[in-house]
C-alpha cells in the first residue's frame, strides 16, 4: 500500500478560501459538545474537547476574523502589529500556537476624559486577543 499522507483537502490555502459557514458550524458544534459534557459531569471529555477546539484551524481562523473586524482593529498593542492584509491574517492563524506563548506587557496609553483629565488605558497585543483559550471560555459561558 503506497498511500500519501497530506493535509486535509478542505483546509484553506489562503484567507479568501476559508469556508466561514463551515468554520462557524464546526466551532459551534464543538462548543455545544463541551457544554453538554460539562453538564453531564464528563470532565475528561471536556478537557479533550477543549484541546480539540484550542488547536483547531477553524477556531483560530474565527478568532483572527473577529479581532480583525472589530472596532479596535486599527489599534496596535505593544508589539505595534496589525493584521490588515488577507495574507497577514492567514499567517496570523499559524502564529497562534499555545505552547511557549508568553503574553507581552500591556501598552499604556492615556485618553482624555470629559472633565479634561487623562485616564489610563491598557491595550494588549492582537495575539493576546486571539489566543484560543479566551474563545473557549467565552463560548462556554455564553452557551451554558
Amino acid at each position: 500500500m503506497n498511500r500519501k499522507l497530506c493535509a486535509p483537502a478542505d483546509k484553506a490555502q489562503s484567507w479568501e478560501t476559508i469556508n466561514w459557514k463551515k468554520a462557524e458550524a464546526y466551532v459551534k458544534k464543538l462548543q455545544m459538545r463541551i457544554v453538554k459534557a460539562q453538564k453531564d459531569g464528563h470532565y475528561n471529555k471536556v478537557k479533550s474537547l477543549q484541546w480539540l477546539l484550542t488547536h483547531s484551524f477553524y477556531a483560530k481562523a474565527l478568532a483572527v476574523k473577529r479581532v480583525t473586524s472589530n472596532k479596535g482593529k486599527n489599534t496596535a498593542g505593544v508589539d505595534h502589529e496589525l493584521w490588515k492584509t488577507p495574507r497577514g491574517k492567514f499567517e496570523a492563524i499559524d502564529k497562534l500556537k499555545r505552547r511557549g506563548y508568553q503574553p507581552q506587557p500591556l501598552r499604556r496609553v492615556y485618553i482624555p476624559k470629559k472633565n479634561g483629565k487623562m485616564r489610563p488605558l491598557s491595550i494588549p497585543t492582537v495575539t493576546s486577543y486571539c489566543t484560543p483559550p479566551n474563545d473557549v471560555l467565552e463560548c462556554c459561558l455564553q452557551l451554558a
